[in-house]
């Protein structure tokens, strides 16, 4: 059994004034804290979704993940600042603290938030919603934990974040 650790967020949102949406993971994974960037694993399908979901070519490196993010009016954080959790396992955090949301959302043009899992959701729902009055949409998660959700079944469910970015 892999033992407990708090994990503190080790990297700063993106977003910018134009951004319109926030999509929210939990935490990084352990393979996003080594490669210094969110949905790192090279299992997690995220990049590949929003790739096709926003109508551009798939990003290669960091730099292009943030450039797919803010030329599309996206912002990207997790709920979470710190939290005690096994490896990645979101079932298994305890003591979570959140982010502070009030200086991006006072800066933005944000007007949608969505989760990444139901995870997310639910301690978004609990811990930030109160003080947002955002409501949040859930999408299913991207992990490749979220066996039930193939590339293509997942692409169409996250569609729904195009409402808001004026695309196409």
């Amino acid at each position: 059994m892999h033992k407990e650790e708090i994990q503190v967020h080790p990297f700063p949102p993106i977003y910018d004034k134009d951004s319109r949406i926030l999509i929210l993971g939990t935490m990084p994974s352990v393979a996003s804290r080594q490669n210094q960037f969110y949905y790192g694993h090279p299992q997690n399908r995220f990049w590949k979704v929003l790739s096709v979901v926003l109508g551009s070519r798939l990003p290669e490196n960091i730099q292009e993940k943030k450039e797919l993010l803010l030329n599309h009016g996206v912002a990207l954080w997790d709920v979470l600042a710190s939290c005690r959790i096994q490896m990645s396992k979101d079932s298994s955090i305890k003591d979570p603290v959140v982010n502070d949301f009030g200086s991006m959302l006072k800066n933005t043009r944000i007007c949608a938030i969505y989760t990444n899992g139901r995870k997310a959701d639910s301690l978004y729902q609990k811990l930030v919603y109160p003080y947002t009055g955002i409501l949040s949409t859930v999408l299913p998660s991207t992990s490749p934990a979220n066996a039930q959700y193939d590339l293509e079944k997942l692409i169409g469910e996250w569609m729904v974040i195009r409402e808001y970015l004026h695309l196409f």
